[in-house]
């Protein structure tokens, strides 16, 4: 069996390492060998953060290596350009449509890829490109900091585990008063894979 590397990324504060630790419990929860890394930003709130994932037969190193992505799911649209490059041939990126623009262009130095640019680049990289409203969708639920489990549940849609796997795993992970929230989010991003499938 072939080691399935996913690359989460995001900025700081959008549930990125919940979304690695997550993908890692659900790994395990289904008997893959499972090895996982975060790597965050210099600041924590704002700063890019990174999340390894493997799961596998057997897996020797939490580090993808390099140009083996299978799944780049990106909470956030530059970050996600940005490891375009550690994409398999035959990648797969499902990416939320957000823009969080980093100092460099809020304060003129850069600027923000437009629209063309950035359909142009994950289209190159990428044989299956999703682009999640996932911001709007947890913010019709009420609460913007479920977007991670909405874009885990569009992930879901995508992978050979049982959903009640994946849902007993959110249950687990997240604070007991948010597990409805979260339960919904992870629903609401599933159903719309399913659609676009």
């Amino acid at each position: 069996m072939e080691t399935i590397n996913f690359l989460i990324t995001g900025v700081g504060g959008q549930g990125t390492v919940l979304a690695s630790d997550i993908v890692a419990a659900v790994g395990l929860a289904a008997e893959y060998d499972v090895k996982k890394s975060d790597i965050l930003g210099l600041a924590v709130r704002g700063g890019a953060v990174v999340g390894h994932v493997r799961w596998g037969e057997r897996v020797h190193s939490p580090i993808v290596p390099e140009g083996r992505v299978d799944y780049l799911v990106a909470f956030e649209i530059l970050e996600g350009l940005r490891w375009l490059d550690q994409l398999r041939p035959k990648g797969t990126v499902l990416v939320n449509q957000q823009e969080i623009h980093p100092v460099t262009v809020s304060s003129g130095f850069a600027t923000y890829p437009g629209e063309e640019t950035v359909d142009k680049a994950l289209q190159a990289a990428a044989t299956h490109v999703y682009r999640i409203p996932g911001l709007d969708m947890a913010q019709e639920l009420g609460n913007a900091k479920v977007l991670n489990v909405v874009l885990l549940g569009a992930l879901s849609a995508l992978l050979p585990v049982e959903p009640g796997i994946w849902e007993s795993v959110v249950r687990e992970r997240v604070p007991p008063r948010f597990v409805d929230l979260n339960f919904q989010a992870f629903c609401r991003g599933r159903d719309w894979m399913q659609e676009k499938e």
